[in-house]
């Protein structure tokens, strides 16, 4: 590892901790979700050895309805570490100043959403972001800073790669962990088999993904539109768009010529579904890729004799990662691909790294738990990022 973590850092010091917890709203309301559990980890330990701690972290982005203030996630963060946590609606402010400058041993505050300044966005090199107003201001007030955000490790904002360049820095457990997990695949020796599982709505970033990981991929497993659109590439007659939704046609003019180049270079490396799974009449009802003359209907996850076929490859892996969900998990009708291959890879004694945006939610949604996986990511962007070997500018900022 190439960076300084929690490990290198003295007790008791003030520290500016980046977490990102970002999260969904609903009617105003912001949601619990795993990231504050994650983070919470971060924050024990840090009040456990004495640290005086404000947090950085942003929420949405002007003008969407999810741009609101910080001063739930504090009461959030709270409840999962069982301490208390102050908010101040600034985040650099004078009355900011004054709260970090009476900070105790153990004391935590959660400073205002970062991307209410101007100073945060837009993306800019890591030296423009140094020099801000935001980053001169908080600098001296702390004798170190902390990047947990891996998730947004992606994004070249100020609260994420303006500091480490004028400040000690170090990284977070999560972004530690996540770092590990996450690259993995790229950096660790497997003996055996190494499995990917790969879904998702984005063909671009299965493509980039499996172009990336060839040579170190013995097979992937494909859902979800990308795999429809596999499924396409292959000569069956799927991965069109019968209505509106515009899912599958404006992808498959951007990608198909990629998707058909990976077919016919990779074929032995790439499982394909052998059956669909759509609606009929509220039910689930499933139908043999083979047997499909038109495609008449949506379909909606990958059917059970696909899991059938995926379940044995996935058992006989040394390493699995999972990118994006086999269907609409969502649905507890269309779970059967999602909660199929998560439930063979829990069963299954390998080295596992779960990820892609939501895909992680099944594992909580379909009663199973974090501790039969390797490693859950709550990383999305970065998560892809990653496994594309495409460099993560939080990251490099920590190890510059």
């Amino acid at each position: 590892m190439t960076f300084q973590t929690l490990d290198d850092l003295d007790d008791g010091q003030r520290v500016l901790v980046r977490l990102d917890l970002n999260s969904p709203v609903e009617d105003g309301t912001v949601q619990d979700n795993r990231r504050f559990d994650r983070h919470a980890e971060t924050i024990s330990e840090l009040v456990d050895r004495g640290f005086e701690v404000a947090v950085l972290a942003h929420q949405g982005r002007p003008g969407r309805d999810d741009f609101v203030s910080l001063a739930q996630h504090a009461d959030i963060l709270a409840d999962h570490i069982g301490h208390d946590v102050d908010f101040v609606d600034e985040t650099y402010g004078p009355q900011a100043i004054h709260d970090i400058a009476d900070l105790d041993g153990g004391d935590v505050l959660v400073l205002e959403n970062t991307r209410m300044c101007d100073d945060e966005l837009p993306e800019e090199d890591p030296e423009v972001k140094s020099q801000t107003e935001f980053v001169q201001t908080l600098k001296g007030e702390f004798d170190a800073y902390i990047n947990d955000a891996y998730s947004a490790a992606h994004r070249s904002h100020a609260s994420l790669v303006g500091f480490p360049l004028v400040m000690d820095a170090y990284a977070g457990r999560v972004m530690e962990t996540e770092y590990e997990a996450n690259t993995a695949i790229a950096e660790k020796e497997f003996d055996g088999q190494v499995t990917m599982v790969v879904g998702g709505t984005k063909a671009t970033d299965v493509i980039d993904v499996m172009t990336h990981l060839d040579e170190t991929v013995d097979d992937f497993l494909l859902g979800g539109i990308a795999g429809e659109l596999f499924l396409r590439a292959a000569g069956y007659p799927v991965g069109y768009d019968i209505d509106d939704a515009n899912l599958y046609d404006e992808q498959w003019e951007q990608n198909s010529e990629k998707i058909e180049s990976m077919l016919e270079d990779h074929r032995d490396q790439i499982t394909l579904a052998v059956d669909l799974a759509y609606e009929d009449d509220g039910d689930r009802a499933e139908q043999a890729v083979d047997d499909i003359e038109e495609k008449s209907v949506s379909y909606l996850d990958v059917g059970s004799e696909t899991v059938m076929e995926y379940s044995p490859i996935i058992r006989d892996s040394e390493a699995v990662f999972v990118k994006g969900a086999l269907g609409m998990f969502e649905d507890e009708r269309f779970s059967v691909g999602t909660a199929g291959v998560l439930e063979a890879i829990a069963d299954t004694d390998c080295f596992s790294v779960i990820g892609g945006g939501d895909t992680s939610r099944a594992i909580e949604m379909y009663g199973m738990e974090e501790n039969e996986f390797g490693h859950v990511s709550i990383a999305g962007g970065a998560y892809i990022r990653a496994l594309t070997g495409a460099e993560l500018v939080g990251v490099e900022a920590l190890q510059r």
